[in-house]
């Protein structure tokens, strides 16, 4: 089933998200060459594509997990958690109903 972790960084977590960002990402390739991830991105802190200096304020991740057990512990083992960049993470069952 899917799952959608919706993460929401702590203020000022730019410096932080940046210096774990490597090991996230590689977390994430390996859903991507298990055919697990429908998507992964950060939410910027502004309207634009390019935040800058005003960062992000959290991350969406849609894949599938066997359980919701499963989910929330391959969330809770992010590097984003260990680096302080999330604030609070959650985790639901997600039904894809388009396109």
């Amino acid at each position: 089933m899917l799952y959608a972790i919706w993460a929401q960084d702590v203020s000022q977590s730019l410096e932080k998200r940046l210096a774990a960002r490597p090991d996230h990402v590689a977390r994430l390739k390996v859903l991507v060459d298990e055919g697990r991830l429908v998507l992964a991105g950060p939410m910027p802190a502004v309207d634009s594509p390019d935040p800058g200096e005003a960062g992000m304020t959290g991350s969406l991740i849609v894949a599938e997990f066997t359980t919701l057990e499963a989910a929330q512990s391959w969330a809770q083992d992010d590097p984003y958690i260990a680096a302080g960049v999330y604030e609070q993470v959650s985790v639901k069952p997600f039904m894809k109903a388009l396109p």
